[in-house]
């Protein structure tokens, strides 16, 4: 079975792999719930962790930015190899000559280099709910992995960052309108993100949110910024979440549908599977057999927070082709080709209908 998940994992792997660009922006739905298989063990985690199982891989440094959160190593020796390629960044030595000094043991030399130590930890701590502060210590962390001692690169793996939250870090706005902070926060990723040397380098940085329009223009509009955007789960995921979902229940849970799983599966198209998570949740708690009439509401609930209120609005007419007086030809096409389309499955199904026409000729009276 294939999951509509995999599919922008295998496209935003091509982009970075390739080379084509050093920073991708995901978008489209980072908010919901990703399968996850380790160790024979099954579950349905968040875009974040989601992305950390599939991205930690050999010969990459995996750094996560999480909003309102620390800047953090996934491997413990991940930071220490990063701290070391820093402090030989800001002395001008290196391993070697670092080592020496240590066995010298010189005092001012010594108490430099542990202050310089002490520097890193400090900018890590003073990040933690510094945005702005996180950028620039991540911009400056490229500059050091990219950074040349004695023929050799500093820092021997690439440098991989995951930044949560792109679009409340740098929200689209007129430049007049930003403060102070705002517009540093534009000002560092412009001129990390259009480097020259980080584009011709290996390390790469990955940006969280939901649309590129949120993001502030001078940012998005660069033409250095491919996106990937992460589909809405298809039918087969949902199926494969509802059967996950009904093998995991506790024993005080029990999940009863008026259906099979694949027919609530077709129902709930449109829902994401935190949605879904949300709706199935209840049924199971209640025991209660869950009717097709709970789904569309779920549905309908759904679209309409996601897209507005004055945006979409749901009409569900009482009457029948057969009550419309008079459109002979009209009615004969919307029951014979334009309603079958919209009920069979494949190639052939129609997934929606442009009605134009004058005001007041009927068209919400007849659909």
């Amino acid at each position: 079975m294939s999951y509509s998940s995999s599919s922008f994992l295998k496209q935003a792997g091509k982009i970075l792999n390739s080379g084509q660009a050093r920073t991708l922006l995901l978008t489209g739905n980072i908010h919901d719930l990703f399968f996850k298989e380790e160790d024979e063990a099954e579950d349905y985690v968040p875009l974040l962790p989601f992305l950390v199982h599939h991205w930690d891989v050999p010969n990459f440094i995996l750094i996560i930015h999480e909003l309102n959160g620390p800047i953090r190593f996934l491997h413990e020796a991940h930071a220490e190899l990063m701290k070391r390629a820093w402090v030989e960044w800001r002395t001008g030595s290196n391993s070697e000559e670092l080592a020496i000094q240590r066995m010298l043991n010189k005092g001012r030399d010594i108490k430099d280099l542990h202050d310089i130590e002490n520097e890193f930890d400090q900018h890590l701590q003073k990040a933690v709910g510094n945005p702005t502060l996180a950028l620039e210590l991540l911009r400056q962390m490229c500059l050091c992995s990219r950074s040349i001692s004695n023929a050799r690169p500093l820092l021997e793996p690439n440098l991989l960052i995951l930044i949560e939250g792109a679009d409340l870090l740098l929200p689209e706005s007129p430049m007049a309108q930003l403060n102070d902070v705002g517009r540093q926060r534009v000002a560092i990723c412009q001129d990390w993100f259009s480097d020259q040397g980080f584009l011709r380098s290996e390390d790469s940085v990955i940006m969280l949110a939901e649309s590129r329009s949120q993001i502030h223009h001078r940012v998005a509009n660069l033409p250095y910024l491919l996106e990937t955007e992460i589909p809405s789960p298809d039918e087969a995921s949902r199926k494969h979440f509802i059967s996950w979902f009904n093998r995991h229940l506790n024993e005080k849970e029990e999940l009863k549908l008026w259906s099979t799983q694949a027919q609530l599966a077709t129902l709930t198209a449109g829902l994401s599977l935190q949605a879904l998570f949300q709706l199935l949740k209840g049924a199971a708690h209640a025991r209660e057999k869950l009717q097709p009439a709970e789904v569309v509401a779920k549905v309908e609930s759904f679209i309409q927070n996601q897209l507005g209120a004055s945006v979409v609005e749901f009409k569900k007419p009482e009457h029948r082709l057969k009550d419309v007086v008079g459109f002979k030809k009209l009615k004969h096409f919307l029951g014979e080709e334009l309603i079958p389309r919209f009920e069979i499955k494949g190639s052939a199904a129609l997934p929606g209908a442009a009605v134009c026409g004058p005001i007041g000729r009927g068209k919400t009276f007849i659909f």
